[in-house]
């Protein structure tokens, strides 16, 4: 055998094994700047079983200019456990993946304090390293994900379409769910009119003004879908303006819209809920929904499968720290510390059922992911159908499932 290649670059220089008698000689590009790598490869060769005649291994550039030659008694497999043992000691030494990851709320997206208790992770640090960075809207998160700016983003079910049908990123790939309204026993996001306003029921809702947070949002599919399963319709029988979560309350108590949407932890401030009603929740509107999926471009998951497979094992583990209701009270503290808020903001509802829906498992709900783009696309926001399943890969978290079982 002559001239063997082993390694491309991806786990080190790349080693040509010429075998000449009983010397295997170690060629091109392999010389005293892989010094490091020679050192940890020829740790493993005590351990190999004697099957074969003594070789000698030879670097064919002594390391810092001196001839080095390696004696391994004998070899089990020859130039196979050679491969093996030379990739070995690159992987080693490789750095941990960067994660470029997208969320938007602060403290309560995962993301955002996904190392911040000790202990919890197993692989941060070591296979991978989450580098969260925060988006103030989903839009802004596709277009990032297109252009390669990050590599995961925390979307809702309203985003799959803007990047799909959109932007065109037919190797957009969901593989994760962060949470998700509407589960029975849990929290469902709540659209609130004035106690006094005289409004009972959604059809006397006509000739009033809406706020959501953007046209095409998930809480606003949800609106429009409940009115118009009441028989009104966007700007013919009432009229939308579009604001943060965090003014709605203002805008409802001081009588510039009639109806509000309140989402957690928003929907627990006390004035509000003294001063308000609940007129319908999203629950009503439109079942389950999935308000909190990770996703990335299936080419950076497949490549980086090994990574991905620790991340999501890791993040079980953290929701599963979290949802422990041992844990509560300092994981309120972790979450207001980071929000840099009150942790009574937090404290009666974070990580429980008064909580959205977050399954220790990752799982998906992928009939009411379905459901949730048909409701979508019938008001519509895109024109083509989208079958769900071609663009959601549970592997990943299946894969870290069973680590953990």
């Amino acid at each position: 055998m002559a001239g063997a290649p082993l390694g491309n670059g991806a786990f080190g220089p790349e080693l040509r094994i010429s075998h000449v008698g009983n010397f295997l000689t170690l060629g091109n590009g392999f010389d005293h700047h892989n010094h490091g790598a020679v050192k940890a490869w020829r740790g493993h060769l005590p351990l190999l079983t004697l099957h074969a005649p003594p070789v000698l291994l030879a670097t064919s550039r002594g390391i810092e200019g001196s001839e080095q030659m390696i004696h391994t008694g004998k070899l089990q497999t020859g130039l196979t456990v050679v491969a093996a043992l030379f990739m070995s000691a690159g992987i080693a030494g490789a750095e941990p993946l960067k994660v470029r990851s997208a969320y938007i709320i602060p403290g309560t997206n995962i993301m955002s304090i996904f190392n911040a208790k000790a202990g919890v992770t197993k692989h941060h640090g070591k296979s991978y390293v989450m580098d969260a960075v925060r988006f103030q809207g989903t839009p802004l998160m596709i277009t990032a994900l297109a252009v390669g700016e990050i590599d995961v983003a925390l979307l809702g079910f309203s985003s799959l379409s803007l990047g799909v049908e959109n932007a065109g990123m037919t190797d957009l790939r969901v593989f994760a769910d962060e949470f998700r309204d509407g589960v029975k026993g849990f929290s469902s996001n709540e659209y609130m009119v004035r106690a006094d306003s005289g409004i009972q029921k959604v059809s006397d809702l006509k000739g009033k003004v809406l706020a959501t947070n953007a046209v095409g949002s998930a809480v606003d599919i949800a609106m429009r879908g409940i009115l118009r399963k009441a028989g009104l319709e966007d700007k013919r029988d009432y009229t939308v303006v579009e604001s943060g979560l965090n003014t709605m309350k203002s805008l409802l108590l001081e009588k510039k819209v009639d109806l509000v949407v309140a989402v957690p932890p928003f929907l627990f401030d006390p004035e509000l809920r003294k001063n308000a009603k609940v007129l319908f929740t999203q629950r009503d509107a439109m079942g389950p929904s999935e308000l909190g999926i990770w996703a990335a471009k299936d080419g950076f998951l497949k490549k980086n499968r090994a990574a991905v497979i620790d991340m999501m094992e890791d993040t079980m583990r953290v929701t599963r720290w979290l949802r422990d209701p041992k844990n509560h009270d300092e994981a309120v503290k972790i979450v207001s510390d980071f929000a840099k808020a009150p942790p009574a903001l937090y404290a009666d509802w974070l990580f429980t059922e008064k909580d959205y829906y977050r399954d220790p498992e990752l799982k998906l709900d992928i009939p009411a992911f379905q459901s949730n783009l048909d409701v979508q696309r019938d008001l519509g926001f895109f024109k083509s159908k989208i079958d769900v399943k071609k663009y959601v890969d549970t592997s990943y978290i299946e894969e870290a499932r069973k680590r953990l079982q």
